[in-house]
């Protein structure tokens, strides 16, 4: 019923969502279409894989890319939606669940609706963290204090109390490796702790303590021990010996008052902010100043 004009408005506008997953026979019966279009009719053409599409499609659209949203601008979004609808949230969920939507709005705000049911019309840290299976990072920061003072009773104690969580140990690897990526990157800029809120002294702390050479080393263990889960006997042994693998490569390094920042760093207001050298890298931790955290959101749980 294309070539029918519409009863109202001025245009029929077709849309067709993920395009590229049509037959061949179906992009040939468009593609006719497409070659001349009636002037009432308008096409949208939405997919997730172009390289997909015919040539001959593709030459005949007008192409957007469109770009994925940043943590910043959902964040920012979530916020707004959730201060007009007057319902209190904790700003580190919103950073969780910005983080776990990956660019994508509309999943954040799936997301957002899912977090708020369980939470009670609240949006809270700690459910948002449990509804997406995600470690709790002060944790982490106590395994990779433990890793890098070498203190083998600690990581296996720490590992135990994860054990009970019974976690989805390719989740736990991720997530190390995410943490000690935040640290590499801390190294070289400084700032860029301040992305972890909670826990942005102690991130700083591991980053100016441990030698650069030793987390690059620490987040390829991760990686590795990630690809071996599928070769192991159990998940808990297999991050086991990725903890022991980095104690055995690593070498010793004192630690000095990281484990009271983890201990203190789950809601700081402040950090240590490096000035960069001219030269630039992991030799920027020098000198501090005190700059400001901003909040992500004055709304905070009663």
């Amino acid at each position: 019923n294309v070539q029918y004009k519409p009863t109202r408005g001025r245009y029929k506008v077709y849309l067709i969502d993920e395009v590229h997953m049509l037959s061949k026979h179906s992009f040939n019966a468009l593609l006719k279409t497409l070659e001349e279009p009636p002037p009432h009719v308008k096409f949208l053409l939405a997919t997730t894989d172009p390289q997909k599409l015919p040539i001959t499609i593709l030459s005949r659209c007008l192409q957007f890319n469109l770009k994925a949203m940043s943590r910043e601008q959902i964040v920012g979004q979530l916020q707004h939606i959730l201060e007009h609808e007057q319902l209190p949230f904790e700003p580190q969920a919103l950073a969780l669940l910005a983080r776990a939507a990956q660019g994508s709005m509309r999943d954040a705000l799936s997301l957002t609706d899912q977090a708020i049911a369980q939470g009670g019309n609240q949006v809270l840290a700690s459910v948002v963290t449990d509804m997406l299976g995600l470690m709790d990072k002060n944790q982490l920061l106590k395994v990779v204090h433990a890793v890098v003072s070498k203190s083998p009773a600690d990581v296996l104690q720490l590992v135990n109390d994860i054990a009970e969580q019974a976690p989805d140990y390719d989740n736990v690897h991720s997530e190390l490796a995410s943490l000690l990526h935040q640290i590499a990157l801390t190294q070289w800029v400084p700032e860029a702790c301040k992305l972890e809120t909670t826990s942005a002294k102690a991130i700083f702390q591991l980053a100016k303590t441990i030698p650069s050479e030793q987390v690059q080393l620490l987040y390829q263990i991760a990686l590795q021990g990630r690809k071996d889960l599928p070769f192991a006997a159990d998940g808990k042994s297999a991050f086991e010996m990725t903890l022991m693998r980095m104690m055995s490569f690593a070498p010793n390094t004192p630690i000095d008052d990281t484990a009271s920042e983890i201990e203190n760093g789950r809601s700081e207001h402040s950090l240590p902010v490096e000035h960069a050298s001219s030269s630039g890298g992991p030799g920027n931790v020098g000198k501090q100043e005190e700059a400001p955290l901003s909040e992500t959101s004055a709304t905070k749980v009663q």
